[in-house]
Parts: C-alpha cells; structure tokens; sequence
C-alpha cells in the first residue's frame, strides 16, 4: 500500500470512529489487565459478561488473589482455557502485590514478567493505559495487515514492526482499536465485507 493510500486510510477510520476504544469492560488498570489475559482465544463479549460477575466481588490483586484459583473458577469457567487461565490470574495477582506494590507497570519488561501476560497483552497495556503508540497484533490485525498489504508479514512480529513503521505517526497511538475493530466486524476471516468498507479502493485485497 503506498504512502499516501495509508494516509487517506486512517483519515477515514478516525473520520468514522473519532476515539476507538477496547471493547473490553473495566474501570481500573489492573481490571484491564486481567481482562486482556481472559481473552486469549476468547470473545470480548464472554470475558466482559464473566468479568460483570466477577469484578463487583473482586477487582483488586489482593481480592482476587484471595479468592484462589478454586474461588476464581466459577466467575471465569465460561471462558475457554479457563482452569489455565485462573493459574495465570492468582500468579498475577500475587507477583502485583509483591513486585509492584499492586499497581501495574508501565514498562514493557514488567510486564511481560507476570504469569499470562505476553507481548500481545503488554501492547494493550501499554496503549490503552498508558498512552504509548504500541501495536498488539492479534488475528484480526494480522489478517488486516496482510490482506489490505498495509503490513505483510509471515509472523506476528513481523506485522508488528511494519505496522509501527507505515502507519503515519499522528495515527499511532489510535490505530490498534481502529484496526482491530475494523477486522472483527469489516474484514473478517471467512467473508469480508468489502460492499460495506470504507478503505475498499484501497486495499489490496485481491479477492474483493
């Protein structure tokens, strides 16, 4: 995609959508995080009606942490992976309470050092909360990248680093929730909307 075709790109995602957002319910950082690790190979809508259940009860590390992967499990066993991820959640917790005084970090290393948390979670992290122009590429973006031909790329990492170098600067720190909400109901995997798309005449796609 040439320059000035990802330039009009993202003036017309920010035209239609001003201030992108998550999808994902929460009031606090450390409700964020934790809805970012439930959501692994999960929908935003089975994490965010799980987390209605669950964060009225316990929204801290130190009240999650009580309630133990055995007490945690039936607020999160509606999710897939959910014994796996309840394991993750209690470790999070507790290394919160001992490492960071229950805040979350706001650095990449931190981050990537608590139980579920990976590169893909620290860049939400990093983006939502803390305003950082990061790119956390999930199957959406990474579909979206190298069908559009914004960003082609054989690995995630791949898409990341491109994304992060051909998007335009003034978009940076919006163009992950375009992005992602673009993939999730435009360009989906099976059947792309392209009748509806608003970038239509300037993907690359070769199937539209």
């Amino acid at each position: 995609m040439r320059p000035a075709d990802r330039l009009e790109m993202f003036n017309r995602l920010k035209a239609a959508n001003p201030n992108p957002t998550t999808e994902l319910n929460y009031t606090s950082p450390f409700e964020l995080l934790v809805s970012v690790v439930l959501s692994a190979q999960a929908t935003d809508v089975g994490v965010n009606k799980a987390t209605a259940q669950l964060y009225p009860i316990a929204n801290t590390p130190e009240a999650i942490f009580a309630l133990g992967e055995e007490g945690l499990i039936p607020y999160i066993n509606t999710i897939g992976l959910f014994r796996n991820k309840a394991k993750h959640v209690i470790g999070l917790c507790a290394m919160l309470i001992e490492k960071h005084n229950s805040q979350v970090p706001s650095d990449r290393t931190s981050l990537e050092a608590l139980p579920g948390v990976g590169r893909k979670t620290a860049n939400v992290i990093l983006n939502t909360i803390f305003k950082q122009p990061t790119m956390a590429v999930d199957t959406h973006i990474f579909r979206l990248g190298n069908r559009t031909g914004l960003a082609t790329g054989k690995t995630v990492l791949d898409v990341e680093q491109k994304l992060l170098k051909n998007i335009p600067k003034e978009f940076l720190l919006d163009a992950h929730h375009w992005l992602i909400l673009h993939g999730r109901y435009v360009c989906q995997a099976r059947k792309p909307k392209c009748n509806e798309c608003i970038i239509n005449d300037l993907c690359e796609y070769s199937g539209k």
